[in-house]
């Protein structure tokens, strides 16, 4: 009847340790992914395509697939690539013509 009691005791003290080591597993897994898996819902840093800037993407402006921190920039930026697109189709242009001549 003593065996059965110390048995039974060690059985219950080692339940309870296994108790409260699983228990602190979960913890410490819980306190080491909960913080990666916040900063992958939409804390993702991009990059003002006038300025430079980074900052969060859900506070930045997506337009035509680059990024902006604003409206003013995104305006900016915009109508420069336009003038660029109008400068670059003059000077083919100006190739072609100069082949003709060539020709």
């Amino acid at each position: 009847m003593n065996l059965l009691l110390i048995r039974l005791i060690i059985f219950a003290v080692l339940f309870f340790a296994g108790l409260k080591l699983y228990r602190m597993y979960r913890e410490w897994k819980l306190d080491r992914d909960g913080p990666q898996q916040e900063g992958d819902q939409g804390n993702r840093m991009v990059r003002c395509s006038w300025c430079q800037v980074h900052l969060p993407e859900e506070d930045a402006l997506r337009e035509r697939g680059d990024w902006f921190c604003s409206g003013d920039h995104r305006d900016k930026y915009l109508a420069e690539r336009k003038e660029e697109q109008k400068e670059e189709k003059k000077e083919a242009q100006k190739d072609e013509n100069q082949q003709e001549k060539d020709d």
